[in-house]
C-alpha cells in the first residue's frame, strides 16, 4: 500500500447514481438532494430503480423525474429482490463511473468529486471507497480534512481484508469504473447477503483498489428496515455466508491471486475464530435461553467446518465449558467493559485505515 497526495479534478468524468428503492419513497428527495451536491464539479444523472414498492415509491420518483432531466426511473411490475434490482440499474448506467447508493442513505458533500479524482489520476485503480458514517434520524457534521490516498495493489488489498474474513465497507461510500463493474457482471445471487463483500474482493482480484482518508464519504441510515439489519440478520447466517463467500471467491478467482492456497487458510482461520468467539460471548453475559444455547451450537460447529483444527483450540474449550454450565471466570462487567475497549479500538483502526483490524489465529 502507498498513500499518495490527492489531486484536483481537471475535467468533468460523467458519474452515475445507481438507487435502487423499496419503500423507501419518502427519502428520496434528501437522498437525491445529496447526489447532485457535486454537480458543480463532475457530470452526474441518477437512475432510481423501484423493485414494485406498495407504498407509492414509484410514484414519488417520477414526479421528481418529471421536474430534473438527470433523473430516470425503472419501476418494476413485481418484485424483483435486491440482487437483480441492483444489477438492472447497474446494467443500465450510462456514466464513466458508477455509485449505488440505497434511497434511504446519504452522500458527503464532495464525496463523488474526490472518488472521480482518484479514479481519473490513477487508471489502475478499479475501486474507490472511504469511510460511512452511521446516522440514525439526522447525520451528524462530516469530516472534511482530505489527508491523503491510499493505493492498494488488487491482490494486496484483497490478502489483507480476507485475514480478517470480514467486510469493510458499507456500500455508500464506493464508487467503481464502470469498465470494472461491466467485467464483473455485477452482484452474485448465490449472495443475498454478502454479495457486496464478494463484488469488492472481485474487484481486487482485476484492479487496484483505492480510498480517500480523512472525509467523510457518506452516511449510511440505521433503522429496523435496513436490509442487513433485517430479513437477513442473524450471527449464524452471517457466518455462513462469508464462509461461502471466501470459498467462491478462492475457487472461481483463485487463479489471479498469488499465494491463494494461503491466503483462502488464513481466512477460514479467522472467520473460524469470529464464530467461536460469537458462540462464547452471550455466555459471558448470562446464561443463554434454550433456542438461543442451539444457534450458538452451531456457530461453533461452523468453525469446525470451516477450519477443522478449531476443534482442537483453547476457545472451542472455552465454549464446551460454557455451554456444559461452567460460566465463565471473569465476571461480566469486566468482560463488558474489554467487548467495549476492543470494538471502540477496532473502530478506531478501521476509519484510520480502511481494513478491519486483523483477527489472531487460532
Amino acid at each position: 500500500m502507498r498513500k499518495v497526495t490527492p489531486r484536483a479534478l481537471t475535467d468533468r468524468p460523467r458519474v452515475t447514481v445507481v438507487i435502487p428503492c423499496y419503500n423507501y419513497g419518502h427519502f428520496l428527495a434528501e437522498c437525491l438532494e445529496t447526489v447532485f451536491a457535486d454537480a458543480d464539479q463532475v457530470d452526474v444523472d441518477a437512475l432510481i430503480v423501484d423493485d414494485a414498492s406498495p407504498d407509492g415509491s414509484a410514484e414519488v420518483a417520477r414526479r421528481i423525474a418529471a421536474e430534473d432531466p438527470r433523473v430516470t426511473v425503472i419501476a418494476h411490475e413485481t418484485n424483483k429482490r435486491h440482487i437483480a434490482t441492483y444489477n438492472e440499474g447497474l446494467a443500465a448506467a450510462e456514466g464513466e463511473f458508477v455509485v449505488l447508493l440505497s434511497a434511504d442513505d446519504l452522500l458527503a458533500k464532495g464525496s463523488l468529486a474526490r472518488s472521480a479524482a482518484l479514479l481519473r489520476a490513477h487508471p489502475e485503480v478499479g475501486l474507490v471507497y472511504g469511510f460511512s458514517r452511521r446516522f440514525f434520524d439526522t447525520p451528524p457534521p462530516p469530516r472534511t480534512g482530505l489527508r491523503s490516498w491510499s493505493i492498494w495493489d488488487g491482490p494486496e488489498w484483497v490478502a489483507r481484508v480476507t485475514r480478517t474474513a470480514t467486510n469493510p465497507i458499507y456500500t455508500p461510500e464506493v464508487m467503481m469504473r464502470a469498465s470494472t463493474m461491466r467485467d464483473l457482471s455485477g452482484y452474485d445471487a448465490r449472495l443475498p447477503h454478502a454479495a457486496d463483500y464478494h463484488l469488492w474482493l472481485r474487484a481486487g482480484t482485476r484492479a487496484a483498489i483505492g480510498r480517500v482518508n480523512g472525509v467523510d464519504q457518506a452516511f449510511y441510515r440505521v433503522h429496523g428496515a435496513n436490509m442487513h439489519t433485517g430479513e437477513y440478520s442473524g450471527d449464524v447466517l452471517d457466518v455462513e455466508q462469508r464462509h461461502l463467500t471466501l470459498r467462491i471467491l478462492f475457487e472461481e478467482d483463485g487463479d489471479r491471486l498469488p499465494g491463494a492456497g494461503r491466503m483462502r487458510d488464513d481466512a477460514y482461520r479467522a472467520l473460524a475464530r469470529e464464530a467461536l468467539i460469537l458462540a462464547c460471548r452471550p455466555y459471558e453475559r448470562g446464561r443463554p435461553g434454550a433456542a438461543e444455547a442451539e444457534q450458538l451450537a452451531r456457530l461453533a460447529e461452523l468453525a469446525g467446518e470451516i477450519w477443522p483444527a478449531s476443534e482442537d483450540s483453547a476457545l472451542r474449550r472455552t465454549y464446551e465449558r460454557y455451554a456444559a454450565g461452567r460460566g465463565p471466570v471473569v465476571p461480566v462487567p469486566v468482560t463488558a467493559l474489554r467487548d467495549r475497549a476492543v470494538l471502540h479500538l477496532g473502530w478506531r483502526r478501521w476509519r484510520h485505515s480502511g481494513i478491519s483490524p486483523a483477527v489472531r489465529s487460532l
